[in-house]
């Protein structure tokens, strides 16, 4: 069908070494109207909450370079894989890396572009998820 977009196709799972100290966010989508009397209309754009996850680490230099051909493997933002969120998954702070188990998993891609600070022996990565599907 014409103008059809395809469902995200995960086909890997995030490294649970790199998977660590994510702070989530819920964002609720809403149409905000703003009147010039100080009026404002809202509206939901959706039934569920979108979820972001965002991680500021320093890395050591080999997990550094696996987060790095991580994120070159999915072409950026441009490829979704799954991500565990420890605090949902079963039993918790469990990590499946098959991408099987279904408690707590998130189909994600990454949000903006590789950031990141290079410092003696370490360097600081930013990174953010955005939840797809």
């Amino acid at each position: 069908m014409p103008g059809s977009v395809q469902n995200a196709a995960p086909a890997t799972v995030l490294p649970l070494s790199l998977s660590r100290a994510f702070l989530r966010e819920r964002e609720y989508p809403v149409l905000d109207n703003e009147y010039r009397n100080g009026e404002s209309q809202r509206s939901a754009q959706a039934a569920n909450s979108r979820k972001r996850w965002r991680v500021a680490k320093r890395l050591p230099t080999a997990q550094l370079q696996t987060l790095r051909n991580f994120f070159d493997a999915r072409k950026g933002s441009t490829e979704p894989f799954y991500f565990y969120d420890p605090y949902e998954t079963n039993p918790r702070f469990s990590h499946d890396p098959t991408g099987q188990a279904v408690a707590g998993r998130y189909t994600v891609r990454f949000a903006g572009e590789w950031n990141q600070t290079v410092s003696l022996g370490r360097s600081d990565v930013s990174i953010e998820l955005i939840e797809v599907a």
